[in-house]
């Protein structure tokens, strides 16, 4: 496989990927980066965005809402982020997760989700269990040697250490079976063969669209706070934009613009489908396009936990 300067995943991590649907990455962030990001949660709990809309919207959509519950600890499930800091344009790319992302996904990908969830201390919540992208997606499966359609990055802010603390839970292998829609069959945390992972804030996993999984029931005192972020290939529609996201534009760098579906020229039948010519050298960054520079940890150079 070509090396284009890019971090790639090792022979353990890819097999792993390829037979269990996933992989984790410990301390994907720094201590100070989990500290900052959990304050963001929390400070954009109190203000107005995205949130699902019970009642209001069809399952799986979101309404706008004022806020949040305003218990820091409760139940919160706030979707896209990037107009709230600048720290959640720059996670898009962020290296050490970002370059196996490519390497599982190839170059012809785009950014197309972010999402920030709580789950709630002992709120009586049971857990479940699911794929993502919807129905049409739940139908797409994949080979070990096929690259994902789409694939998320779960970044955890809080220390998960026993089982039913809202554990990310996953069934090892299922990205290449059918999911069990009806009946008893229907898979759910507790189900044979799930398995509740435990992990350190900072750590994060990556996992393919198709694999088994959902969050454990959280019967401690204090809510799980994760960060997820979805990637999928660029002939997908986005999951929170109707179209390029012209606000954000003026704050990425070219690579952020690429993957947020900026091609550089109107659109013209075809894009999206056959990519720029120049696309493998921006999602690598050939030095000749400029992208930002990165300090040591990955923070990027455009904000600081200070900010």
């Amino acid at each position: 496989m070509t090396n284009h300067g890019m971090a790639q995943l090792t022979d353990l991590q890819r097999e792993q990927w390829s037979v269990d649907g996933y992989i984790t990455i410990e301390g994907a962030l720094s201590p100070e980066e989990v500290e900052f990001f959990s304050g963001e949660v929390d400070r954009i709990r109190m203000l107005p965005g995205w949130e699902p809309g019970r009642g209001e919207v069809p399952r799986g959509h979101y309404a706008w809402v004022d806020h949040a519950n305003p218990e820091p600890e409760s139940f919160m499930d706030r979707r896209d982020l990037l107009p709230y800091h600048q720290a959640f344009i720059d996670l898009i790319d962020r290296p050490n997760v970002f370059d196996l992302i490519v390497d599982i996904m190839g170059p012809d990908l785009q950014f197309s989700m972010s999402q920030a969830i709580v789950r709630g201390g002992k709120d009586g919540f049971p857990g479940y269990t699911h794929t993502d992208g919807g129905p049409g997606q739940r139908r797409v499966r994949v080979t070990e040697t096929s690259a994902p359609i789409a694939l998320k990055v779960m970044y955890l802010l809080t220390d998960v250490d026993g089982p039913d603390s809202g554990n990310f839970t996953v069934y090892p292998g299922s990205h290449m079976r059918s999911f069990p829609i009806d009946g008893d069959r229907i898979p759910h945390p507790h189900g044979p063969g799930a398995v509740q992972l435990t992990g350190k804030a900072g750590d994060a996993y990556l996992f393919s669209h198709s694999l088994w999984h959902g969050p454990a029931p959280n019967n401690t005192d204090n809510g799980r706070k994760t960060i997820l972020y979805n990637y999928s290939q660029m002939f997908v529609r986005w999951y929170d934009y109707g179209g390029v996201p012209g606000e954000i534009l003026s704050k990425c760098t070219p690579r952020q613009k690429r993957l947020l579906g900026d091609l550089g020229h109107d659109f013209r039948p075809g894009d999206y489908f056959y990519v720029p010519e120049d696309q493998e050298a921006v999602i690598y960054q050939n030095p000749e396009i400029g992208n930002s520079a990165f300090f040591p940890g990955g923070v990027t150079s455009s904000w600081s936990a200070d900010t």
